[in-house]
């Protein structure tokens, strides 16, 4: 199941009278493509002149990437209403998962049979459906080194930033032999683009199966 605008607002309509005794005012609510979370709380915050920090103008986000268990969206929509509450009614325990947020956590879960957690960890198959699939232009450092382990890096795609890794690679001493791809293979998006003297290590069939046959050198 993917959220829907029409789902989210329908949920917190109802959670907020089963729950939080119908106190809490429907903020905007938005449905996101984000890969980052499955769902967020956001607010502004200013300090007042007694030095107290004030929050305000929330917004509840929920991600529609990840496709979830109903259950699972249920729980993370409490999950960011929990962070509302606190903002509206105990800013002093904001921001963050307070030990109030874990309580409350805690007592919803045992009350109301949920299973909300502090954070989400995601599944190989959702980590899988973050990963954008749109072609995107990159160069791959295809990377054997001395010890016999292959793996690739993702490089900007500027000259100076792949003679930099080449440069800096081979003088590790480490390195056996390095070549350069230019692809457009969505499989490499998963990969940090830098030029960070770093490889991740793959299977060599891996590798060659999302490589071109001929390199740039």
């Amino acid at each position: 199941m993917k959220a829907d605008i029409a789902y989210v607002q329908e949920k917190f309509g109802e959670f907020n009278r089963m729950i939080f005794d119908g106190k809490l005012p429907e903020p905007p609510i938005s449905i996101t493509n984000a890969k980052t979370y499955l769902g967020v709380c956001a607010f502004r915050k200013h300090r007042k002149w007694h030095g107290k920090l004030e929050y305000s103008d929330f917004k509840i986000r929920i991600s529609r990437r990840f496709d979830l268990p109903q259950e699972e969206i249920d729980d993370t929509i409490i999950h960011e209403m929990i962070h509302y509450w606190i903002g509206l009614f105990s800013p002093a325990d904001m921001p963050g998962h307070s030990p109030l947020f874990r309580k409350m956590m805690t007592d919803i879960n045992a009350r109301y049979n949920r299973h909300i957690r502090v954070s989400h960890r995601l599944s190989s198959e959702q980590q899988e459906q973050a990963i954008d699939k749109r072609p995107k232009k990159h160069v791959v450092a295809s990377v054997v080194l001395k010890d016999g382990r292959t793996g690739i890096k993702v490089i900007p795609c500027m000259e100076r930033h792949i003679r930099r890794y080449r440069r800096g690679m081979m003088a590790s001493g480490k390195v056996r032999s390095i070549q350069f791809y230019q692809t457009t293979d969505p499989f490499f998006n998963r990969y940090p683009s830098s030029s960070a003297f770093t490889v991740y290590f793959l299977d060599p069939a891996v590798i060659s199966a999302h490589l071109p046959d001929k390199s740039e050198d």
